[in-house]
C-alpha cells in the first residue's frame, strides 16, 4: 500500500509540475490552473511519508505554488504557508546534499517578500541567514553562485535602506562585485548583476559623495547596455538606469552633455515601453524629471510644457488607487507651480486642488506630505500668504514620523540629509519672519529643531512613556501603513488616527505628537532672554524671546549671509583642527581639519565682525526693551553654529549660555533642584591604556585644585586604573556634580556613539541616555570635542556637552575646541572656588556665572584662544 501511495504522490507531483511547465497560468491568466497545481502539490506531500527521500523536494514544490498563490492575491496566508513547508523542507535535507541549496535560496527570498509586506527586521536578519548559507554551499566554480551571490547582495541592500549601515551597502558591493566576475564579458545575464551593481555604486556616492563611485555607476551601465541587444525586451530598464548615472553627474558637475545624455536614454527607454507597461508611468515620471532639469538650466519654456506634459500622462496612465499616484500627483503640481510662477499668474484651479490631493490625503506617507507641503507653502508664501503659515504648522507635524519610525540612528541621520531637514526648518522660519509671523516663526524652529534633537538622541519621551500595548500597537500600525498597498493603506491609516485619539484622550497625553505652543515655548525664558539665529540666503534674522511673559522680537542682520558665516566659521575649523588637550599645536587625534593656523588678526577680526553685525546689534535690541545685564541664552542654529558668541563683546554686562533647543532649557527648569547635600564627583584619567593620545599631566593638578577649592565632605575623586567605565557609570547615577578631566570625541554620523576615554574602555553618550540620572545637576567636561557638533547637522547640538544634558544634567561645561592643557587646573580652581564660597551650597544655575567669572580672570594671563573655547550650556 505505502508503494501504492507514493507512486501516486509521485504521479501528482508530476501533474503538477507539468502545469507550472506549460505555464498555462502565466499566458492565460487562469486561477484554476493555479489552484490545480496547489492541489496536486499538497496531495503528493499529504501520501509522501516522513523521512521519505522526496518529501523535501514535494514541499518544495507546495511552498513554491503557495508563494505562486501569494504573488497572485495577495493573501498574507499564502505567504506563511509557503515559508512553513519550505522551512520544512530545508530542516531535513542534509548540509551535503546537493538540492540544500536551492531550498535555502528560495526560503530567503519568501521571508525577504514577509519582510517588504510587514517591514519586520526578523524576516530580513532570516532571509540573510538562509541566503548566506547558500552562498557558502556553492562551489564558486558553480554556474548558479553569481544568481546567489547577487540575492545576498540585494538583502545587504535591504538591510542598508533600512538601517543605515554603510558596512551593508560595502559588503552588497563586493557581493555583486564577485557576481559579475563569475559571468563572462559580453554574456547576457552579467548585465542585470552590472545594474545591479551601478546601483549599488550610485547608494556610496550619494552616501559619501565620492565621484570616483559615480563614474564607476556610469562605466558599468554604460556596458550593461552595450552588451543588450536592440529589441530586448530589458533594454528600457538598462537604459534607464544609464541615465540615472547620467543625471546624477550632470547635478554633481553641471555639464550639459550630461543631462542631454540623460535625456536621450531615458526618451529612448519610454519609446520601448508601450504604454500598459507597469513601468512605463515611472519612465516617463523621470523624463519629464529630465526636462524640467533643462528648463531651470536653458529657461526654454517648451522644456516645461514638454516635462509637464509627460508628468500628466505619467499619472494618467495609473489607477486611481494605486499607491504611486500621490507621488506622481505631487511631481505634476510641482511642474504647474513652476508653470504659474513662470506666467506670474495665481490662477490654476485645478493645480491647487491636485496638489492639496497628494499633500494630505490620510494614506500619503510622511516623507511625501513632507515634500508636498514645503514646497506648497513656498508657493503660498509668494501667492497666498495669508494662507502659508497654517500650511507649515500642518507639515512639520509630519517631522517626528519621518524620523523615527522604524529607522535607526545613522538612517534618520541620512534622512535630515537627504530631505534637506535643516534647510526646510530655516526656510520656513525665514518664510514666518519675512511675513512678520514671529510666534509661528518660534513654534516652528523649536518644533524642528526640537524633533531632530531628541530623535537623534533616541529620546522618544512620547512614544517611551506609553503604556506598553499602545505603544506596540501605534509601532506597528505605522509600519503597516507605510509598508502597505494601496487597498489596506485607508483602513490601517483610519486605525492608526483613532488609537491617537485614544492616547490623547488619557491623561497627561492631550498634546501627544503635537507641537508646543508659544505660551508653553516661551517660559525657556524665565531666567534671561533667549536669541534664536536662523540663517537663509534670503536674510540671516534673530528672534528675541525677552522674558516668560512677552511675545518674540525681531532682530535682523543686513550685513550677515550663509557664506559669510561659513568663511568665519571655517578660520575657527582651521583653529581648532590644531588643538588637543595634551598638544600645543598638532594634528588632531580622529581626522578633523589640518592647515594652517589663523592669525591673531585674522582672529580678531572675526570677533569684531561677530560683534558688530551680530551681537552688538542684539545688545541694541535688550537695551531698547530695558534689559542691560544678567544672564542670557543663545540658540544658534545652521551656519550661526560654533560661532563662539559670547567671547566677542567688548563688556561683561551679560553672562552668556548656550542651549540646543528651548525644549531642552524647559525640561531643565521643570526638573527640581536635589535637596541633598552638594556632592561633586571627580574623575581624572591621564592615560586610558589604550589609545595613543598624549598623555595630560595637567590632569592631576586639576583634581588636587577640586579637591582643595571643594569643602572635603562635599567631594570624591578616582583617577587612573580607578575611572573605569563601571565606576564612571555609577559616578554620574550617585553625584549631583560631575567633573570629567579625560580625553574625549565626537562620532558626527552617530552622535550616540560620541565618547569619553576611560580607563580600559569607552563611556559613550547611549548608555548614559539610558541611565537613571536622578540627582544630575552640573556636569563639567574638560575634555577634547565636548562641545563641538557636526556642522552638516541642523545646529550642531549633537554633542557630548548637549547629550548630557539630554540624559538629565540641567547644565554642562564644555569646549568649542581643546582646552590647553595647563587651563584646565586653573579653570577648575577658580570655577569651584567661586561656587563653594564661604560655606554655601551651589544650584545648578550658579555654575553659569562661577564660569564666567573663571574665564575672565583667566584671560587676564593667557591669549584669547585659550580662554574662549569654555561655554556653559543649560540652566
Amino acid at each position: 500500500m505505502l508503494d501504492d501511495n507514493t507512486d501516486q504522490a509521485e504521479d501528482l507531483h508530476s501533474l503538477e509540475v507539468a502545469v507550472c511547465d506549460r505555464n498555462q497560468y502565466w499566458r492565460l491568466g487562469s486561477l484554476k490552473d493555479l489552484e490545480k497545481a496547489l492541489l496536486h502539490a499538497q496531495e503528493a506531500v499529504n501520501l509522501t511519508p516522513e523521512g521519505h527521500p522526496e518529501r523535501a523536494g514535494r514541499l518544495h514544490s507546495l511552498a513554491s505554488s503557495y508563494k505562486n498563490q501569494y504573488q497572485t492575491l495577495g493573501d498574507l496566508q499564502y505567504l506563511k504557508k509557503a515559508l512553513q513547508h519550505n522551512q520544512e523542507a530545508v530542516d531535513i535535507t542534509p548540509e551535503d546534499h546537493p538540492e540544500r541549496v536551492t531550498y535555502l535560496q528560495t526560503l530567503a527570498a519568501s521571508y525577504a517578500d514577509q519582510y517588504q509586506r510587514l517591514g519586520d527586521l526578523n524576516d530580513l536578519e532570516r532571509a540573510l541567514q538562509n541566503a548566506q548559507e547558500g552562498v557558502n554551499l556553492t562551489p564558486e566554480s558553480h554556474p548558479d553562485r553569481s544568481g546567489h551571490l547577487q540575492s545576498l547582495a540585494v538583502l545587504r541592500d535591504d538591510r542598508y535602506q533600512r538601517l543605515g549601515g554603510l558596512q551593508d551597502l560595502e559588503v552588497a558591493l563586493q557581493y555583486k562585485q564577485e557576481a559579475v566576475n563569475l559571468v563572462p564579458a559580453g554574456h547576457l545575464g552579467r548585465a542585470g548583476h552590472l545594474q545591479s551593481l551601478a546601483a549599488s555604486y550610485r547608494d556610496r556616492y550619494q552616501r559619501l559623495g565620492e565621484l570616483q563611485d559615480l563614474n564607476k555607476a556610469l562605466q558599468h551601465t554604460q556596458e550593461a547596455v552595450d552588451i543588450i541587444p536592440e529589441g530586448h525586451p530589458d533594454r528600457a530598464g538598462h537604459l534607464e538606469s544609464l541615465a540615472a548615472s547620467c543625471g546624477e553627474q550632470y547635478q554633481r558637475l553641471g555639464d550639459l552633455k550630461d543631462l542631454e545624455a540623460a535625456l536621450q536614454h531615458k526618451q529612448e527607454a519610454v519609446n520601448l515601453t508601450p504604454k500598459e507597461h507597469p513601468a512605463r508611468p515611472a519612465r516617463q515620471r523621470n523624463l519629464a524629471v529630465s526636462y524640467a532639469d533643462r528648463y531651470w538650466r536653458l529657461h526654454d519654456p517648451k522644456d516645461l510644457d514638454t516635462a509637464f506634459r509627460h508628468r500628466r500622462e505619467a499619472v494618467n496612465l495609473l489607477p486611481g488607487g494605486h499607491p504611486g499616484r500621490a507621488g506622481r500627483l505631487q511631481i505634476l503640481a510641482i511642474t504647474a507651480l513652476h508653470e504659474l510662477q513662470r506666467l506670474k499668474t495665481s490662477e490654476d484651479p485645478e493645480c491647487i486642488q491636485t496638489f492639496f490631493n497628494a499633500s494630505f490625503n490620510i494614506t500619503t506617507t510622511p516623507e511625501l506630505a513632507w515634500q508636498n507641503g514645503l514646497a506648497w507653502a513656498s508657493f503660498e508664501a509668494h501667492f497666498y500668504p495669508e494662507h502659508c503659515i497654517s500650511t507649515l504648522s500642518s507639515v512639520f507635524r509630519f517631522l517626528p514620523e519621518l524620523l523615527w519610525i522604524g529607522h535607526s540612528i545613522p538612517a534618520r541621520h541620512n534622512a535630515i540629509r537627504r530631505l534637506d531637514i535643516p534647510h526646510a526648518i530655516s526656510t520656513a522660519t525665514r518664510i514666518c519672519i519675512s511675513l512678520a509671523k514671529l510666534i509661528p516663526a518660534v513654534e516652528i524652529i523649536e518644533q524642528g529643531l526640537g524633533t531632530v534633537y531628541q530623535q537623534m538622541l533616541e529620546l522618544n519621551k512620547a512614544i517611551q512613556e506609553l503604556p506598553p500595548v499602545q505603544t506596540q500597537a501605534f509601532q506597528r500600525l505605522s509600519i503597516d501603513l507605510y509598508r502597505s498597498s494601496s487597498d489596506l493603506s485607508t483602513d490601517l491609516a483610519n486605525k492608526r488616527n483613532d488609537l491617537i485619539n485614544n492616547i490623547r484622550e488619557q491623561p497627561g497625553f492631550e498634546s501627544f505628537l503635537l507641537p508646543k505652543q508659544y505660551d508653553v515655548l516661551r517660559q525657556a525664558s524665565q531666567g534671561g532672554p533667549v536669541i534664536i539665529l536662523n540663517s537663509h540666503k534670503d536674510g540671516c534674522n534673530g528672534i528675541i524671546i525677552l522674558n516668560s511673559r512677552s511675545n518674540p522680537v525681531h532682530v535682523a542682520f543686513p550685513n550677515v549671509n550663509p557664506d559669510l558665516l561659513g568663511s568665519q566659521r571655517a578660520i575657527l575649523r582651521k583653529f581648532y583642527g590644531h588643538r588637543v588637550r595634551g598638544e600645543s599645536a598638532s594634528t588632531r587625534l580622529f581626522g578633523h581639519p589640518e592647515g594652517w593656523l589663523p592669525s591673531v588678526e585674522q582672529f580678531e577680526h572675526m570677533l569684531g565682525w561677530l560683534w558688530n553685525d551680530i551681537v552688538s546689534p542684539v545688545y541694541q535690541v535688550l537695551e531698547l526693551h530695558g534689559t542691560h545685564d544678567g544672564r542670557l541664552w543663545w540658540l544658534p542654529t545652521g551656519a550661526f553654529s560654533g560661532l563662539p558668541l559670547h567671547a566677542c563683546p567688548p563688556t561683561d554686562q551679560f553672562i552668556h549660555s548656550y542651549t540646543a533647543t528651548l525644549g531642552s532649557l524647559l525640561d531643565a527648569y521643570s526638573k527640581k533642584g536635589s535637596n541633598n547635600v552638594v556632592k561633586v564627583g571627580v574623575v581624572g584619567v591621564t592615560h586610558t591604556g589604550l589609545h595613543s593620545e598624549r598623555l595630560l599631566p595637567g590632569v592631576k593638578e586639576e583634581v588636587r585644585n577640586i579637591r582643595s577649592a571643594v569643602p572635603k565632605p562635599h567631594v570624591e575623586c578616582i583617577e587612573g586604573q580607578q575611572a573605569t567605565v563601571e565606576a564612571v557609570g555609577m559616578y554620574l547615577q550617585d553625584f549631583s556634580w560631575v567633573h570629567l578631566a579625560c580625553h574625549g570625541t565626537q562620532d558626527a554620523i552617530q552622535p550616540t556613539k560620541s565618547c569619553l576615554y576611560l580607563y580600559g574602555g569607552n563611556l559613550e553618550l547611549e548608555p548614559i541616555l539610558r541611565m537613571p540620572l536622578l540627582n544630575a545637576e552640573v556636569i563639567f567636561l574638560a575634555g577634547c570635542e565636548t562641545a563641538m557638533g557636526d556642522s552638516k547637522l541642523v545646529n550642531e547640538s549633537f554633542h557630548l556637552g548637549g547629550g548630557f544634558i539630554a540624559a538629565g544634567f540641567r547644565g554642562a561645561i564644555g569646549t568649542l575646541w581643546s582646552m590647553n592643557d595647563h587651563d584646565g587646573p586653573l579653570v577648575a580652581n577658580l570655577f569651584y572656588s567661586h561656587l563653594f564660597r564661604n560655606g554655601r551650597q551651589p544650584q545648578a544655575s550658579d555654575a553659569a556665572e562661577a564660569l564666567h567669572l573663571a574665564v575672565k580672570e583667566v584671560r587676564k594671563n593667557v591669549p584669547y584662544e585659550r580662554w574662549i573655547p569654555f561655554i556653559h550650556m543649560g540652566i
